[in-house]
C-alpha cells in the first residue's frame, strides 16, 4: 500500500462511535433576540410531530408573542417545576420529568439561562448535558454573544459584556441551524413589540439594537456557522477517508524551509490568501538531520516561520523523511486547495540524483492547485541546504566493528568444510548490519569493506589472493556494501525520530507538569519558580520571569537555570533596558529576532488579555546558539501558561477580597438593623419608664418603681450583650481576638455567667450539674463566661417562659464537657449545621430578637481554645448545645480553698 493512499482517520471514526451513544445537539443560532430562533424551533418541532416522532416540549419561552404561543399549542411539555427564591416562586424546567419520561426529542429554550438557585444544575447548558448523555436529541436556541470564546469579540463589538456564555465544548459537536433576517426587518420587529414590550423596546433600540451593532453581530454569527461547517467538512473527509481536497472553502498552503526562497513564497501565499479572503498554511518539514546545525541556518528558519506568523499563517511542524509525501498528505488533512512550493535552481544531474521535491508533488497532486515559484538565478541570496550528519567514524565504533569482522572470519575457518560458501558469505552480513544498526551508515560502510576483503582473501578460491576466480562473488561484495548503506540509513533515521520524540515527551512532559503544578498551586512565587526551572530544564537555558509592579516597573520574580539551580547572572542593566522595551511594546526582541539582537537573552512578552503583564528572559547555555522555532513555540507556551496562572491567582486573591468585602458589608448591614431595630426596642423601653420616673414618679408606689427600675435593669443588660457581640464578632473578622489565657476553676465561671444573667433568668428554674473536683482548665475566663451568658441566652430565646434550663458540666477523657439545655420547639435536623452561621435565626413561633451573632462568637472563642462546639436537638424535645475545652496534662486535680465562687 503507498504511504499516500487514503486512510480513514482512526480518531474521527472513535469521535463518531462515541458521538452515536449520546444525544443530537441541534442548534438554532442567530445573531441577536428576536431573529426569530424560537420560532423556527417550534416550526421544525411541528414537523417531527407530524412524523411521528416522540417528541416534548422541556421549556420554551414565548416571551408574550403571540405567533410563538400559537406554535406551542399541540406540542406535548413537561409542566415546570416551581422553584420558591427569596420569598417569590419561579418556574424553571422539571429536569427529572423529562429524563423519567425519555422522549427522543426534547425542546429546551435559551441555552446560555442561568437556573433558579434550588434548581438540579446551576446553568441550563448542564442540564442539556444531561439530557444529551442520556440518549436524548435536544433542539435548543442560542444567539452568537452568548458563545464564550466570542465573549470579547461581542464586547467589543457593542460595549456589553455578556454575564451568561456558553462554553464552546457544550456545543462543538451540534448541527447548526442558521436563523437570520436583515437588520431592517429586526428593527421593524423591535418597532411592532414582537421582541419586547414597547418601553424595554425603545430602550432597547438606542442602546444594543443599533444597525451597526446587528450588521456586525450578523456577520460574526455567518463567520461561526461557516467556520463550523468547514470544521465538520474535514472530520467527515478523515472519517470517510476521503482525500480531497474538496473545493467547498479556499484554504492556502505554502511550504517553508530555510532556503531565502521561502521568503518570496510567504509574501505570494499572504497575497493570494488575502485575494481569496481564505486561511493559509506555512508547514515545514524537519527531516533527519545534524543536530549541531550552523546558526545561520537556524536564523534563517526563524525568520521565515516568524514571518509567516507575523503574517497571519498557522504555522505547522511535521517530522518526516519524505518533504513531497508529508506535504501532500497536510494538504489532504487541512482541506487546502491552493499549494505553494519553491523550485531551487539545480543542475540536471543532481535533480536526477535526489529527485525534485515539486515533481513529486506535482504526481500525486490531483485536485490541488500547485503553485510553482522557481528561484532568481541572478543575484540570488545564498541558499542552505538541509545538512545531514557529518561523514565520520569514530575510534572505538571501528574498533568493535574490526572485532567482530575478524570474529566472524575466525568462526568461519572453522566451519568452512560443513557451511559452505553461501552460508559463509552471509554470515559476513551479520557484523555489517550490527555496525549500521548501532553506528550508522559509515562505520557499516568500514564493516562491509573489511568483510568483502576478509572474504576475498581468505575463503574465494584462489585463497591468501585478492583475484577473484569467480564474477558471481562480486555480487556478495556489492551486497555487503548495499546492506551496510540501507540498514545505516534506516537506522540513523530510526534514531532520529526516536530522539525528536524523545525531545517532544519530554517538552510536553514538562507542559503538563506544570500545567498541574500551576492548577494545584496558590502562591504566585511558588508558581513562578516551577514555571522557570521547567522552561530552563526544557529548553537548557537561564531562564528569568519579571512581573511588572503597580508602577509598571519591572521586578524579577523567579529565574533557574538548566542545571538546577535558581538565580541567574545575565540579566545586568543593558538586557533589563531590553526588558524593558519588550514590556512597554508587547512585542518579542533579543537574540535571533529583528529587533534588539544584539542581546544576550531572548525576550518575550506576557499578554493578558492584549496587555503586557511581565516577560519572560531565555539565554541558551551556550551563548554561542540560537533558539530553534521549536523551543521558541515551546516557550510561548509555557508563557501561556503562567499567564493563566498569574490570572488565577489574580482572581482568586480578587474573590477573596470581595467576599471579604460582602462578609463586612453583612456585618455592618446587621449593625444597622441592630441599631434601628434591637437597640431601639430596649432604649424605648429605657426611655419609657425613665419618662414614667421622671414625670410622674409621685404617683407610683414602691413596688412599681421598683418594678420600673427593674425593667430599666433588664434592657440595658440586653443592649449592653447585643452591643457587645456586634463588636466582639467585628473584633473576630478582623483578627483582633487575643486570647488572654490563664489557670481558671469552670465552676467559678458558671457562677460569674448566672449572675450575670441573673436577671432574664427570674421565673426560669435552672438545674445546674457540675462533677466535683473538676481540674483547671487554660483558657481566657472572660471569653468562657461570654460563651456561656451566649448559650444560656439563647436557651431563654428559643424556649417557652417559665421553662426550666439545665447546665451541666463534667469531665470526658482529656477534656471538659459543658452542655446547656433548653425545652423548646427544638431544631429540625436540615438546620442543625447551620445554627453557627453569622446572622442565623432559628425558625420558632416566638418573636426572637436579636442579630444571630451570639452562636458564632460562641464558635470562634471555643475554637480558639482548641475545642469543638456542636448542638443536638429533636422536634418538641427542645436543643441541647455543648462544647468542649482541652484539659492540660500539667492542670491541678483540685481546686484551691479561695478559688470556688
Amino acid at each position: 500500500m503507498s504511504s499516500l493512499e487514503p486512510r480513514a482517520d482512526p480518531d474521527a471514526l472513535l469521535a463518531k462511535v462515541l458521538q452515536a451513544e449520546r444525544g443530537k445537539l441541534t442548534l438554532f443560532l442567530g445573531a441577536s433576540a428576536g431573529v426569530g430562533k424560537t420560532y423556527a424551533m417550534l416550526l421544525a418541532a411541528k414537523e417531527q410531530l407530524a412524523e411521528g416522532a416522540d417528541l416534548l416540549i422541556g421549556w420554551v419561552e414565548s416571551h408574550g408573542r403571540a405567533d410563538t404561543e400559537a406554535l406551542i399549542q399541540g406540542i406535548p411539555a413537561v409542566p415546570p417545576r416551581q422553584i420558591e427564591y427569596q420569598g417569590r416562586t419561579f418556574p424553571e424546567m422539571d429536569l427529572e420529568s423529562v429524563l423519567r419520561r425519555h422522549p427522543r426529542i426534547v425542546l429546551v429554550d435559551e441555552l446560555a439561562h442561568t437556573n433558579i438557585p434550588g434548581s438540579l444544575h446551576t446553568r441550563r447548558y448542564q442540564d442539556v448535558e444531561e439530557l444529551l448523555a442520556a440518549g436524548i436529541d435536544v433542539y435548543t436556541t442560542l444567539n452568537i454573544q452568548h458563545i464564550e470564546s466570542l465573549n470579547d469579540v461581542v464586547a467589543r463589538i457593542t460595549g456589553v459584556v455578556m454575564r451568561e456564555t456558553v462554553p464552546d465544548r457544550v456545543i462543538q459537536d451540534a448541527e447548526i441551524k442558521l436563523v437570520d433576517i436583515p437588520p431592517e426587518a429586526l428593527l421593524k420587529r423591535l418597532e411592532e413589540g414582537k421582541v419586547y414590550v414597547p418601553a424595554q423596546a425603545q430602550e432597547a433600540a438606542k442602546n444594543f439594537f443599533r444597525i451597526g451593532n446587528l450588521t456586525a453581530l450578523r456577520e460574526l454569527v455567518l463567520r461561526y456557522a461557516a467556520q463550523r461547517i468547514d470544521t465538520d467538512l474535514e472530520t467527515y473527509m478523515r472519517a470517510h477517508a476521503i482525500t480531497g481536497p474538496w473545493p467547498a472553502a479556499e484554504r492556502v498552503m505554502v511550504c517553508v524551509s530555510e532556503s531565502p526562497l521561502s521568503a518570496q513564497l510567504i509574501r505570494a501565499a499572504y497575497r493570494l490568501a488575502a485575494s481569496l479572503k481564505a486561511p493559509w498554511i506555512a508547514v515545514y518539514v524537519e527531516l533527519p538531520r545534524s543536530e549541531i546545525a550552523k546558526d545561520q541556518v537556524k536564523a534563517a528558519l526563524a525568520h521565515n516561520l516568524r514571518l509567516a506568523e507575523e503574517l497571519g499563517a498557522e504555522v505547522v511542524t511535521i517530522v518526516g523523511d519524505d518533504i513531497a509525501e508529508e506535504i501532500i498528505r497536510a494538504a489532504r488533512r487541512r482541506n487546502a486547495t491552493h499549494l505553494l512550493i519553491g523550485k531551487p535552481v539545480l543542475s540536471n544531474l543532481r535533480n536526477v540524483l535526489r529527485g525534485s521535491v515539486f515533481s513529486k508533488i506535482l504526481k500525486h497532486s490531483e485536485g490541488l492547485s500547485v503553485h510553482i515559484i522557481s528561484e532568481r538565478t541572478k543575484n540570488a541570496p545564498p541558499s542552505f541546504a538541509p545538512r545531514r550528519a557529518p561523514s565520520r567514524i569514530r575510534p572505538l565504533p571501528a574498533l568493535l566493528t574490526m572485532i567482530m569482522v575478524a570474529s566472524i572470519t575466525v568462526l568461519s575457518k572453522f566451519v568452512e568444510p560443513a557451511f559452505g560458501m553461501v552460508n559463509i558469505a552471509l554470515g559476513f552480513l551479520l557484523p555489517v548490519m550490527i555496525s549500521g544498526i548501532l553506528w550508522g551508515r559509515y562505520t557499516a560502510l568500514l564493516g562491509a569493506f573489511l568483510a568483502a576483503i576478509c572474504f576475498d582473501f581468505l575463503f574465494i578460491p584462489p585463497v591468501l589472493h585478492f583475484t577473484v576466480s569467480d564474477v558471481r562473488f562480486l555480487f556478495s561484495f556489492i551486497m555487503f556494501h548495499v546492506v551496510a548503506y540501507i540498514t545505516g540509513s534506516l537506522a540513523g533515521r530510526l534514531r532520529h525520530h526516536a530522539h525528536e520524540a524523545r525531545k517532544r515527551e519530554i517538552r510536553i512532559g514538562a507542559l503538563y507538569a506544570l500545567s498541574q503544578n500551576i492548577a494545584g498551586t496558590e502562591g504566585l512565587d511558588t508558581v513562578l519558580n516551577l514555571a522557570a526551572q521547567r522552561i530552563a530544564e526544557s529548553i537548557d537555558a537561564d531562564v528569568a520571569v519579571l512581573l511588572a509592579d503597580p508602577a509598571g516597573e519591572l521586578q524579577l520574580k523567579s529565574a533557574a537555570n538548566p542545571r538546577g539551580e535558581a538565580g541567574s547572572d545575565f540579566l545586568n542593566p543593558n538586557e533589563l533596558a531590553v526588558a524593558t522595551w519588550v514590556y512597554q511594546h508587547g512585542q518579542i526582541a533579543g537574540r535571533g529576532t529583528d529587533t534588539l539582537n544584539g542581546a544576550a537573552g531572548l525576550y518575550m512578552p506576557l499578554l493578558s488579555d492584549g496587555r503586557p503583564i511581565g516577560v519572560i528572559a531565555a539565554r541558551l547555555f551556550r551563548s554561542d546558539k540560537l533558539l530553534d522555532p521549536e523551543k521558541r513555540h515551546l516557550i510561548e507556551a509555557f508563557a501561556n501558561l503562567i499567564v493563566l496562572a498569574v490570572k488565577r491567582i489574580t482572581l482568586a486573591e480578587a474573590s477573596k477580597q470581595a467576599y471579604l468585602l460582602q462578609e463586612s458589608e453583612r456585618l455592618w448591614l446587621a449593625l444597622f438593623n441592630s441599631l434601628s431595630h434591637d437597640l431601639r426596642t430596649p432604649l424605648s423601653s429605657i426611655i419609657g419608664a425613665v419618662t414614667s420616673l421622671l414625670d410622674e414618679g409621685e404617683l407610683f408606689d414602691r413596688a412599681s418603681r421598683a418594678e420600673l427600675l427593674h425593667t430599666v435593669e433588664l434592657e440595658a443588660l440586653r443592649m449592653n450583650r447585643l452591643v457587645g457581640n456586634l463588636f466582639d464578632m467585628a473584633r473576630l473578622q478582623s483578627g483582633m481576638l487575643q486570647l488572654k489565657k490563664e489557670w481558671c476553676d469552670l465552676e467559678e465561671i458558671i457562677g460569674v455567667a448566672l449572675n450575670d444573667i441573673r436577671r432574664s433568668l427570674e421565673n426560669r428554674p435552672v438545674q445546674i450539674e457540675i462533677e466535683p473536683e473538676l481540674p483547671f482548665i487554660q483558657a481566657d475566663m472572660a471569653l468562657i463566661e461570654q460563651v456561656l451568658v451566649n448559650l444560656l441566652d439563647n436557651a431563654i430565646k428559643y424556649s417557652p417562659p417559665g421553662q426550666g434550663i439545665a447546665l451541666q458540666a463534667r469531665r470526658r477523657g482529656a477534656e471538659l464537657l459543658i452542655m446547656v439545655q433548653d425545652h423548646g420547639e427544638g431544631i429540625p435536623q436540615s438546620e442543625l449545621g447551620a445554627i453557627f452561621d453569622q446572622f442565623y435565626r432559628g425558625k420558632t413561633t416566638q418573636a426572637v430578637k436579636g442579630t444571630g451573632l451570639g452562636l458564632t462568637i460562641c464558635k470562634a472563642i471555643v475554637e480558639a481554645h482548641n475545642g469543638t462546639i456542636w448542638a443536638e436537638s429533636e422536634a418538641g424535645q427542645g436543643t441541647t448545645i455543648a462544647f468542649t475545652l482541652p484539659v492540660s496534662a500539667q492542670a491541678p486535680q483540685t481546686v484551691p480553698e479561695g478559688r470556688r465562687g
